[in-house]
């Protein structure tokens, strides 16, 4: 066999060789295979990344959360929201709103994702919906829509000022 003959071949077989190693690291990093995981033909009942779909209530009891707000209707405003087993009192902090009084809410919070609540302010007594939040803990990003006017979004940061007993799933 000629050199040019063996160059050729052996050009070949690497390039074939990095071609195969770049195709298994594209597939290993997109899917979702390794020891522990199943695949199935659909979402499985822990959902998309792990984390179970679920209705149960968290209890914010003790927490103190700090929102600090720097786009839509809440900018330049900062909040610090103390909670109860039940209840929830907002506090503007900082910014425009300091001085206004918010009256206490009922509150329901749900684990949506790992570190991750949707929380919602109720008005005592009727269940109405006063204010919806989603906030990511690891993150540290909040997205607020409190109904009212005709564009009440609001997003920027959440911190955990206080800790409560029980532990952000």
């Amino acid at each position: 066999m000629s050199g040019f003959r063996k160059r050729t071949i052996m050009v070949l077989l690497i390039a074939l060789g990095v071609l195969g190693v770049s195709a298994a690291a594209v597939y290993a990093a997109t899917t979702k295979h390794g020891p522990n995981h199943h695949r199935h033909g659909s979402v499985g009942r822990h959902g998309e990344h792990g984390f179970p779909p679920s209705v149960q209530r968290f209890d914010l009891s003790g927490y103190k959360i700090q929102t600090r707000y720097t786009l839509g209707a809440n900018t330049d405003n900062t909040f610090e929201q103390t909670y109860t087993a039940t209840s929830v009192q907002g506090v503007p902090v900082k910014g425009p709103n300091v001085g206004k009084t918010f009256p206490a809410a009922d509150y329901v919070a749900l684990p949506i994702a790992h570190k991750t609540l949707y929380i919602a302010w109720l008005k005592p007594g009727t269940f109405d919906i006063v204010d919806a939040f989603v906030m990511n803990f690891k993150t540290r990003v909040v997205f607020d829509y409190a109904p009212g006017t005709a564009s009440p979004e609001s997003s920027g940061t959440v911190r955990i000022v206080t800790k409560g007993a029980n532990r952000i799933p």
